[in-house]
């Protein structure tokens, strides 16, 4: 074989991810809160993109969010009612506002305006809300001064969210150069405040603040504290030898105990619960279950052609044109992504509830376990595709608001039909009802047996791992419990 250069020709195949795939990808798994901020940057920079509301057209109908021309025609996709109760009821719009059509309550700026000539909103009524727990103690602190109150500051923003100190007070001697005295005084300085509780070193001391906050530390009362152990254990008779009360005194001072907080400072946590809003709406209809995207958090977007034209129109250069050709191109590209974006997820939403149409008519029981891949093989889509769709999204039922995610389990012994496998949400609902309604405490052994006359044949294991995983305490630990409630 002669050594030189030659030309070959070869046929391969392979993958390539255009940009525009790539952002399709990307569009699928946010949600629309995600997607709304992302639409809110196209638009900055893509000036033939417009967003358009409802209340920008006449009647309250905006057009629909598609582009004139043949270049950027989706195919229409079978509606999700089409998918739910297998009868063609035309073209269904593929988001709604839910708080008008579904819901059909009146939404708050709707009650607030409803009042026309009533008095205006007293401002006065607001009051001032510190926004973390070392601000409300700091608040309280503004008349110490001294080494002492510098001291109590610096307490404060050591603590933990839940109210404790867990720095223990010879480091911050230490590190502040203080004398020990002066930390344990000012450490005594922000027990005093509110909430009772606050500043404890551990539990038993956090009780003892709050019952000396209460007025009710008295002997008996702190010997009951130091031996939160045995009332851990239900050991009551020990418990009324070693504070010297009778029946009727222990169960008023574990009453007392139990109003208490243990964790006195999580009411000012930093950490904000976060709202969530729904993505997808699941509603009963006369025909069965229609699934509609929740439109109200997302714009329309258009592509204005008319200012396309204006643009092309006036004089140019190269750059310019390439430029205006480019934003063309992507706004069109942007749009149709979000109509496929919206019929992907109303047909993987609208197999879920086809195949999970039990859990919407009878609750957690009726769950069926169900993969990616069943739905995807069902809706003749890719596992991943299926998978992107179902991330960081929520669904609003009659129910309540389940992530998507929520619906895919694996399977548990059979179901109450008979012979078809449950889904462990399904399962552990049903130990927390047989548990929830037991007369006698029952053993993990008799809890497995009423299950399966349910029809869910599962092990004892299988019981005490989920019973565990719910935090719901052995036989002997509920049997102690009821003791000391006095049940």
């Amino acid at each position: 074989m002669g050594l030189g250069p030659r030309l070959d020709i070869r046929v391969s195949q392979s993958l390539v991810l255009t940009p525009q795939l790539t952002q399709a990808i990307k569009l699928l798994q946010l949600s629309n809160l995600e997607l709304e901020a992302f639409i809110a940057e196209e638009l900055s920079k893509n000036p033939l993109l417009e967003s358009r509301s409802d209340d920008d057209e006449p009647g309250g109908e905006a057009p629909a969010p598609e582009i004139e021309g043949d270049d950027f025609d989706a195919p229409d996709d079978p509606g999700a009612d089409d998918l739910i109760s297998g009868a063609a009821q035309g073209d269904q719009p593929l988001d709604m506002d839910w708080e008008r059509e579904a819901l059909e309550t009146d939404s708050f700026s709707d009650v607030a305006t409803s009042g026309g000539g009533e008095e205006a909103f007293d401002f006065d009524r607001l009051e001032y809300a510190a926004g973390s727990l070392a601000e409300h103690l700091q608040d309280q602190l503004h008349g110490a001064s001294g080494p002492v109150g510098d001291l109590a500051r610096l307490i404060c923003e050591a603590l933990e969210d839940t109210g404790y100190l867990d720095i223990p007070l010879a480091d911050v001697a230490e590190r502040t150069g203080a004398p020990l005295a002066t930390v344990e005084a000012a450490l005594a300085l922000v027990q005093g405040l509110e909430p009772a509780g606050v500043g404890a070193r551990s539990l038993a001391e956090c009780l003892a603040l709050q019952a000396k906050a209460a007025d009710r530390y008295d002997p008996a009362m702190a010997r009951l504290i130091d031996n939160l152990e045995l009332l851990s254990k239900g050991r009551l008779n020990d418990l009324k030898r070693i504070c010297g009360v009778d029946d009727e005194d222990l169960a008023d001072m574990i009453r007392e105990l139990r109003a208490y907080d243990p964790k006195p400072g999580c009411q000012f946590s930093q950490a904000a619960a976060e709202g969530v809003t729904p993505d997808v709406f699941v509603r009963r209809t006369g025909g069965g279950y229609a699934v509609e995207l929740n439109g109200a958090t997302l714009p329309r977007l258009l592509v204005n052609r008319r200012y396309y034209q204006e643009l092309k129109t006036g004089p140019q250069d190269k750059a310019s044109r390439a430029w205006l050709s480019d934003c063309l191109a992507s706004a069109g590209w942007l749009v149709k992504a979000l109509d496929q974006r919206a019929r992907t997820i109303v047909k993987v939403v609208g197999e879920i509830v086809k195949r999970q149409q039990g859990f919407f008519e009878r609750g957690v029981s009726g769950l069926k376990p169900l993969t990616l891949r069943e739905v995807a093989e069902a809706i003749e889509m890719h596992e991943s595709t299926v998978s992107r769709v179902t991330s960081n999204k929520y669904l609003m039922c009659d129910r309540g608001l389940f992530e998507l995610k929520y619906f895919f389990m694996s399977g548990v012994g059979g179901g109450e039909d008979g012979g078809d496998a449950a889904s462990a949400s399904a399962v552990k609902a049903a130990i927390a009802d047989v548990i929830a309604k037991e007369d006698d405490i029952l053993s993990d052994d008799a809890i497995a047996a009423m299950l399966k006359d349910r029809g869910y044949d599962v092990a004892r294991r299988t019981v005490v791992k989920y019973r565990e995983a719910m935090g719901i305490g052995s036989s002997i630990q509920r049997r102690r419990q009821r003791k000391i409630a006095g049940g």
